[in-house]
């Protein structure tokens, strides 16, 4: 399968009154044609600025992307103006943002939010966008789209905003999706509606997609392959199904083992990770989780590199990481 995307050594970095902050310090992975990829890991890993870096959406001046290639289809967006990064957000590569009601324009009705893109990308009438939009409407299970277009934002509940943003997302039929959190916000019966269409409409669209998430429940339901984030960095990659079945790196076996399981004891409790994220102006010399970690060795204040472990494409950043599988799997 072509690769679609390639971020190849990200660094994207914010110049604040405290230091400068390395959001994506060396971040490597890349999506398949079709695909869904999914970056996990706890706030303040740096998972939503990869995202915006490849849109080119970081806020200058503070916000700058600083080293690195994100390749889609082979050209590369960095060296590209900004009037051909603007030909690519939303006819190529399209994203759903976290929260629909800072990201929808409350003084614009839906139809005029939809049409827009229609408009500009595609150079569609009037009248064939707005037929267009009310089909996109009527695909994510809005009822009476007709009806709706003339409506704002505010008239949506948070479910059909939801929906509205992926209705806007595959109007000019990209080949990429960025979903940013696509159900923060959202009840749990909401969220899966959300997922369910997301993945079907991937499917049947043939649309690769890359979700951003720290629920690792959609991890397990609707990624091909996963990378897990830390402090900025990459620190395992693999397979849904490896990730899950032998995780290689203390940071994911302490994600994994903080969510609740319905095949665990009622008693059971849950094992949080101990400790806070680092401050990510002052990273600790060697491997961020170090502080943190139940695992942690004298050879930890190296940086350890993504290294094989275990099945074909499963890599983990970890000294211990034999260790840590023969622990989990007694």
């Amino acid at each position: 399968m072509a690769k679609l995307l390639q971020v190849e050594n990200l660094q994207t970095q914010f110049l604040t009154s405290a230091g400068v902050v390395r959001a994506v310090d060396g971040v490597s992975y890349d999506v398949d044609e079709g695909e869904t990829v999914a970056l996990v890991g706890e706030s303040g890993c740096g998972k939503s600025v990869s995202a915006l870096s490849i849109m080119r959406l970081v806020a200058e001046p503070a916000g700058r992307i600083v080293g690195g290639r994100i390749l889609f289809q082979g050209r590369d967006l960095l060296g590209l103006s900004e009037e051909e990064m603007r030909d690519v957000r939303g006819r190529d590569i399209a994203m759903v943002f976290q929260e629909p009601m800072t990201s929808l324009n409350p003084v614009l009705t839906i139809g005029r939010q939809l049409t827009e893109g229609l408009e500009i990308h595609l150079g569609m009438q009037i009248e064939a966008a707005r037929a267009r939009a009310v089909e996109l409407l009527g695909m994510v299970g809005i009822p009476d789209p007709a009806r709706r277009l003339t409506q704002y934002p505010h008239q949506f509940s948070g479910g059909m905003r939801q929906r509205m943003m992926v209705a806007m997302a595959l109007a000019c039929n990209p080949k990429l999706i960025l979903a940013d959190e696509p159900t923060t916000a959202l009840d749990v019966t909401i969220q899966a509606q959300i997922l369910e269409l997301m993945q079907d409409l991937s499917r049947r669209l043939g649309v690769a997609m890359l979700i951003i998430t720290h629920n690792l429940g959609v991890v397990a339901r609707y990624a091909d392959r996963v990378n897990v984030m830390y402090a900025g960095r990459v620190i395992e990659r693999g397979t849904a199904g490896e990730i899950y079945a032998n995780p290689r790196h203390p940071y994911t076996l302490g994600l994994l083992r903080s969510v609740p399981r319905l095949d665990e004891p009622i008693r059971a409790k849950l094992d949080p990770i101990e400790g806070q994220p680092p401050d990510l102006t002052r990273l600790p010399p060697g491997c961020a989780f170090a502080p943190r970690c139940a695992y942690r060795v004298d050879r930890c204040a190296e940086v350890p590199a993504l290294t094989a472990v275990g099945a074909p494409g499963h890599l983990s950043a970890c000294w211990e990481a034999e260790r840590l599988a023969k622990e989990v799997a007694a």
